[in-house]
């Protein structure tokens, strides 16, 4: 199930990404999207590349990634502004994710 989500999260981003590229209605937007469509993908992909040795960290990178991405996702659609309060809160749980990894690499 995991796998699921990562790769749905993978496509997820593809879109936003697209979308900021090619059809965000200003600037500030597609910055959003396209920042967002990163930093979801990469982690979605190294979630599905993590999860054949740690299924915890996996899981971490999946959430965090989606809250960092989903409240930049909203805030290029008229959210407003507070959601950016929310985004910092996603890229704690990435770092997390990723420290998790290192330390289970680390004691292998």
């Amino acid at each position: 199930m995991i796998a699921f989500f990562a790769a749905l999260s993978a496509a997820i981003a593809v879109g936003a990404g697209a979308f900021g590229a090619h059809g965000a209605p200003n600037a500030e937007a597609s910055d959003w999207l396209k920042t967002g469509g990163m930093y979801q993908l990469v982690h979605a992909v190294a979630a599905l590349a993590i999860l054949q040795f740690a299924r915890g960290p996996a899981i971490m990178l999946l959430v965090g990634g989606a809250i960092f991405a989903l409240t930049l996702y909203a805030m290029a659609w008229g959210a407003p502004r507070w959601f950016g309060a929310i985004t910092p809160i996603g890229g704690s749980l990435l770092i997390i994710g990723w420290l998790w990894t290192a330390w289970i690499a680390f004691k292998s």
